[in-house]
């Protein structure tokens, strides 16, 4: 597997990893980058935000910009469009690992 094509799934998973946690609670990206690195991934700001902008564009995420401590951060939250985006998901990615996994 060449990486390139090793990261354009790392990189999917992080899309459903950012959905999943905001569909829990409000996440904003310095907090989200140290979700990531927990579980081994170490992405840059330069690809992380990004992310988070066109999921926001393509109408998954809405977010709130908030002062806090004098300094705006910006929270994103998921929205019933990446609701519905995040089970499909969630439902395809079991199908296929219960197969990857059934040996």
């Amino acid at each position: 597997m060449n990486d390139k094509l090793l990261r354009d799934l790392l990189l999917g998973f992080v899309k459903v990893h950012i959905l999943h946690h905001a569909d829990k609670e409000p996440i904003f990206g310095q907090e989200f980058h140290e979700e990531l690195k927990r579980h081994g991934y170490d992405l840059s700001f330069g690809t992380l935000y990004p992310i988070f902008h066109k999921l926001e564009a393509d109408g998954y995420l809405k977010s709130k910009k908030e002062n806090i401590n004098g300094k705006i951060r910006r929270y994103y939250s998921i929205t019933a469009t990446g609701k519905k985006l995040l089970n499909k998901a969630k439902e395809q990615a079991k199908e296929l690992v219960e197969e990857l996994f059934e040996d």
